[in-house]
């Protein structure tokens, strides 16, 4: 009997090597927890609560799970699009190509929105205006590509949609974030953002099972072009659902959604602060010390500012 011998590939290594590096610089470059200088007058007097702590204050914090939930479910919403993409568009006759101009497409005007939208809102700061209004146009777009998927030859209608869809789904990203922070300040922004993140991948690997649970047999005559011995599938219902979750998720949002701006108003209170107590000597004071000090600083509960006993 002969036996296999499996030999690793010569592009391991090349995929070993940035990891490593990477892995390295980040053991052996990064001493200190903070950076010399604060990023923000709200990061000099930081009053961040612990992990365990600002967890339980994001459960009970109402507009923080709003969003949570809603931008959670977007991304797995998201997620499941990227995954089933070919599959969808395969039973009826287009091309793995096209499928992938159409994934490339998604992406890129994906960025190209993000950066234009986080342009405008780093100005306006109408962050719930921006997510509120980039959640209706992605449902839109949504509806649109579950009808016109179900289609034949719609090439240029579906390349359209899938612009679209990314350029006003993926744009509301960074806001969602920004958003997070703002609406849960004192907490740490790392347990605000990362748990937005858990979240979506938990609701996008629920909404990958129903989305694939809920697919049946073609039974009508098929044009499939998807791989050999891959049966033809009927996506019409799984792609009707995901655009009403889409469509649940931004009313939601839009419908409950309404909070305070908390850390913009503490980075306020603390420059009015700053800039009445010693104006000339703020820019100079290592942010290690100013850490130090944040217990003789104001805190910051509820959105206001009230001084520490």
């Amino acid at each position: 009997m002969r036996t296999r011998t499996c030999t690793p590939s010569p592009q391991l290594g090349t995929y070993i090597v940035p990891a490593a590096l990477a892995c390295l610089l980040a053991t052996t470059c990064l001493l200190e927890s903070v950076p010399p200088t604060p990023p923000s007058a709200g990061a000099a007097h930081s009053t961040s609560e612990k992990f365990l702590d600002g967890l339980k204050l994001l459960v009970r914090n109402k507009a923080y799970v709003i969003l949570a939930v809603c931008f959670g479910g977007g991304i797995g919403i998201f997620s499941s699009f990227s995954a089933l993409l070919e599959q969808v568009l395969c039973v009826n006759g287009y091309s793995n190509e096209f499928a992938g101009l159409c994934g490339a497409l998604f992406i890129a005007f994906g960025i190209l929105g993000a950066l234009v939208l986080g342009l405008y809102v780093d100005r306006t700061k109408h962050f719930t205006e921006a997510i509120k209004v980039g959640f209706c146009l992605t449902s839109v777009f949504c509806v649109a590509f579950a009808l016109v998927s179900q289609l034949r030859g719609q090439m240029l209608a579906l390349a359209t949609i899938c612009s679209l869809l990314g350029l006003f789904g993926f744009s509301v990203a960074p806001i969602a974030m920004e958003l997070a922070v703002e609406c849960s300040f004192p907490v740490g922004e790392g347990a605000a953002a990362g748990l937005v993140f858990v979240l979506g991948q938990a609701e996008g690997m629920l909404v990958m099972l129903l989305l694939t649970t809920l697919t049946v047999r073609r039974a009508q005559p098929s044009f499939s072009t998807c791989r050999d011995g891959q049966d033809p599938l009927d996506w019409r219902v799984p792609m009707l659902l995901m655009a009403g979750l889409c469509t649940l998720f931004s009313c939601c949002l839009v419908l409950f959604f309404h909070t305070p701006y908390r850390r913009l108003q503490a980075e306020a209170g603390t420059s009015s602060s700053i800039q009445d107590g010693y104006p000339a000597a703020a820019d100079h004071v290592p942010y290690q010390r100013l850490q130090a000090e944040a217990g003789t600083s104001p805190s910051v509960q509820d959105g206001c500012l009230a001084e520490s006993p």
